[in-house]
């Protein structure tokens, strides 16, 4: 375990009436058998799940997609010899969008699409509080805490907002998104049924019917027993092929997230939370997706799909043999990590899954004078906005 500099541990003031506290940061690639043990069975205790955050993933991403070493592995422990109760990765950044604005903010990489971190159930407030003051401690922090992509109303949005009001100072919500989430007791059939409309699933059958004439057509679903590997390079050079490739943006297209790809699947693997599947024609997939299972939900990372067969839509029908996870007992949910309005994903899963990002102020006398500014110009710029649209929309 190390300690960045930049980064004071310890001493931060701890709640009348919690046991002794302390936070760490620690550098991931040198992590004792122990604390990477811990970090594992914190992510089975978590109050939300959160594969982004989790080791197997999160270790690989601060090596590979962090040249820099902006970010921070930052730990809340019950004591030198306590509980792990917390896992974040932070950073200082100097900018807020256009503004010239020192804060600490929640560390994210292209392909992280969830802010929360792993918190131990229970114990969501008092990390925030302890996180919260830790920050307050550290010279190098100003203003704030700016926390992206939290479940709104979930249990740490919830906490982070009881934190900072018993701090005395109200946390802001500055931006929504919501995107396609599966969530339904019905039977994957009924759901195609409800969620699809009926001239919709006719086309697909009949698309279906036209592939069948085109060669053998199979669906494949990753098993245990196979090695992961063939699937990862499948799924590169397929997703490659397509528009992505095309636009530089493909996983293949850089070695460092290629690399943290094939890493963070193998080791999903070895977890036991990696579920690929593919849309096969002659043994060559024409579609596949990759979902990581943490229950009680499931991600749905990645899809491609071979668009020389666009005219049969091979990822719509991947997606139709996907809702099978509606049958995972230990699945209650499956969030599509997909853009707000995605034409594929969100004509076919209904119910939606709605994130905020949330700044909370820190306690220092100017941080919140700048804190305060910062709120005064937004809910400005706000108002300035919706003068305008509405003017926009005057005949």
């Amino acid at each position: 375990m190390t300690v960045h500099p930049a980064f004071p541990v310890d001493g931060v003031p701890v709640p009348s009436g919690a046991a002794p506290l302390c936070v760490r940061v620690v550098d991931p690639l040198a992590l004792s058998p122990e604390l990477a043990a811990a970090w594992d069975a914190l992510a089975a205790e978590a109050s939300e799940p959160n594969p982004f955050v989790e080791r197997w993933c999160l270790q690989s991403a601060l090596h590979l997609l962090d040249p820099d070493r902006r970010a921070r592995l930052v730990m809340v422990m019950g004591g030198s010899a306590g509980p792990l109760i917390g896992v974040m990765p932070l950073a200082r950044a100097e900018r807020y969008g256009r503004l010239p604005l020192r804060h600490v903010t929640g560390w994210a990489h292209p392909n992280h699409f969830l802010g929360t971190p792993l918190v131990r159930t229970g114990f969501e407030q008092l990390f925030w509080s302890i996180l919260l003051g830790w920050c307050d401690a550290a010279r190098w922090a100003q203003t704030m805490l700016h926390a992206p992509r939290l479940t709104e109303d979930g249990p740490l949005h919830r906490a982070l907002v009881a934190a900072a009001d018993e701090r005395g100072g109200a946390a802001r919500t500055v931006h929504r998104e919501e995107r396609a989430l599966l969530e339904s007791n019905l039977s994957a059939e009924a759901y195609w049924e409800a969620a699809v409309r009926t001239k919709k699933r006719k086309e697909l059958r009949r698309q279906a019917n036209r592939l069948a004439e085109e060669g053998a057509v199979a669906f494949r679903r990753w098993s245990a027993d196979e090695a992961p590997g063939p699937w990862i390079d499948a799924f590169l050079a397929l997703e490659a092929r397509g528009w992505k490739g095309r636009a530089g943006s493909a996983l293949a297209c850089d070695g460092g997230t290629e690399a943290w790809f094939r890493a963070i699947v193998g080791a999903a693997a070895e977890a036991g939370k990696l579920d690929m599947r593919a849309l096969d024609l002659d043994g060559r997939p024409l579609a596949m997706l990759v979902n990581f299972l943490c229950p009680p939900g499931g991600f749905s990372f990645k899809t491609a799909f071979d668009e020389d067969y666009a005219r049969f839509s091979p990822g719509v029908l991947l997606q139709q043999a996907n809702l099978d996870l509606l049958a995972e007992p230990r699945i209650a949910w499956v969030d599509s990590c997909a853009a707000p309005g995605h034409p594929m994903i969100d004509s076919v899963w209904r119910e939606r899954r709605r994130l905020v990002w949330v700044n909370a102020p820190l306690a220092g006398r100017a941080d919140r004078w700048r804190f305060a500014a910062l709120t005064r110009a937004e809910d400005l710029w706000r108002r300035w906005k919706g003068a305008a649209a509405d003017k926009g929309d005057q005949p």
